[in-house]
Formats: C-alpha cells, sequence, structure tokens
C-alpha cells in the first residue's frame, strides 16, 4: 500500500505517527508474504519537500519520526538526503536481503542502523527514513496472466539491469484481475520521461506476443512529469487530485519542497 498526504512538516509528522502506531498494532512480518520488496512492516518513510518547506525541516522531520520509531524498538536507516551513510542513499540498497535476511545483515557490523537497536524487530522489521525529490510511480499492464513477459520487460528496462537511466522496475501478476504488470518508478522523470518507459515497454510487448491493458498512475503526479501528455494515448486516466503543482521544482533538485 501506498499512502500520500500534504501539509506543514509538524502536521505531517503527527500523522506519520499515528499511522505508524496503527501499523505496528496490526502487522506480523512473520506471517506476511508479498511480491513487493520491504525488510519492515512500515517498510520507508520518504519525505518529499514541496513550497515552503526548507531542506533543513524536511531533514528535521525525518530525524524526529526515526527517533519516534526508534524508541518503540525498531531499527531505523536514513536514505538519500537523510543518509548519514554514503552506502545509504540508495533504497533498494537497503532493501536487499528483505525481512528474511534482516538479521543476518544487521549482524554485519556495516549495517548497523542509524537509530534503534542494532536487530530487527521480530515482527516490524526495521524501517527506512529519508528525503527525497518528487517521484512518478507508473505501471503499465498486460493482458495475461503469466508472469513471464513482464518480468523479462522489468528486467530489461531497469536501470539495475542495464536499462533506462533512474528507472526502478518489477514483473508483478495481478491475479485477482486477470492481469500481469510492470511496476515502476521514474525517480529522475525529467531525464527519462514517461514517454521513454512507455515505448520501451510497448516494443517489449510487442516482441512477447503480449497486449497492452491499459496504465496507472499511482499516487501524487507531479505536474511537470506530465505536461504536455495524452493520457487517452496510454489508455490511462488521472484523477484532478492527484497532480501535485511543486512550483520551481523539479525531481532531483534542491529546490524547495512541502513535506
Amino acid at each position: 500500500m501506498v499512502l500520500a498526504y500534504r501539509g506543514p512538516p509538524p502536521a505531517v509528522v503527527q500523522a506519520t505517527t499515528a499511522l505508524a502506531a496503527a501499523v505496528y498494532a496490526e502487522v506480523d512480518l512473520r506471517r506476511h508474504r508479498g511480491r513487493h520488496p520491504r525488510i519492515g512492516a512500515l517498510d520507508v518513510v520518504p519525505f518529499v519537500r514541496g513550497p515552503g518547506c526548507t531542506e533543513a525541516d524536511a531533514l528535521a522531520a525525518a530525524r524526529s519520526f526515526g527517533e519516534w520509531a526508534a524508541r518503540r524498538g525498531v531499527p531505523v536507516f536514513f536514505y538519500e538526503r537523510a543518509a548519514t551513510n554514503p552506502n545509504r542513499t540508495s533504497l533498494p540498497a537497503i532493501r536487499f536481503g528483505q525481512f528474511e535476511g534482516l538479521a543476518e545483515k544487521l549482524s554485519n557490523p556495516e549495517w548497523r542502523p542509524d537509530l534503534g537497536p542494532p536487530a530487527p524487530h521480530p515482527s516490524l522489521g526495521a524501517v527506512v527514513v529519508g528525503v527525497r525529490g518528487p517521484l512518478l510511480r507508473f505501471n503499465v499492464n498486460f493482458d495475461t496472466e503469466d508472469p513471464g513477459p513482464a518480468r523479462r520487460i522489468a528486467a530489461a528496462i531497469r536501470e539495475s539491469g542495464g536499462g533506462l537511466r533512474h528507472v526502478r522496475a518489477l514483473g508483478i501478476p495481478l491475479r485477482r484481475r486477470g492481469l500481469t504488470q510492470v511496476s515502476m518508478n521514474l525517480t529522475r522523470y525529467a531525464v527519462t520521461g514517461i514517454d521513454a518507459v512507455y515505448e520501451r515497454v510497448a516494443e517489449g510487448a510487442r516482441a512477447e506476443g503480449v497486449a497492452l491493458a491499459g496504465c496507472e498512475f499511482i499516487g501524487p503526479v507531479p505536474a511537470e512529469a506530465i505536461r504536455g501528455l495524452d493520457p487517452a494515448r496510454l489508455d490511462a486516466e488521472i484523477a484532478s487530485d492527484q497532480i501535485l503543482e511543486l512550483p520551481g521544482i523539479r525531481d532531483g533538485e534542491e529546490g524547495g519542497g512541502e513535506a
């Protein structure tokens, strides 16, 4: 589940601690299986700056929430702009090994958490907290239940596999809908935008002999990322309340931001 909300930093921190308390009361990762990589019941908490919020404000919000989680016995890693260790700027690097491999990972002194205990919480794992620029969550669906094509296309287009720059991608089944999906995060959409990603995915689908079944935008959609884009071409809908105007702010910049 992805939840996004906006407001002044103190209110966002308060809302996030309330969210975390609810998650920690209900979720036990020892009984959880899923498709998406995770090391924690509340896996990652990114603070994204907007108008009227300084970098210092966002970093303070991240630190405040991290201290709250640590007091509840959950190890905390700071990432991206909040990272205290240059080897921990990347979320995939911190997640590597997932919850099941977390105890072994934390036993390595190089992976001692920034805050909290040096061992995973038995049921909640750990949490990754940071400050980052806006990103775009963009999914392309295929009209097949076979997950093979989506997984192969995702592996080919993601940056870590030698594909498109600043693109993270997973191929996952959507069994309840009878579809599969390439689920993507475009972390620098000004460098690699929706058109380029869509064309590569569509090209892969043609090569695999599978039909496209529409696209999805998940969570906030930075207005700059879709300027000039025709959603009908992608067979996608974007709700007006999804579009987030960040005046003067682009992905990866140090400009202002709202938590």
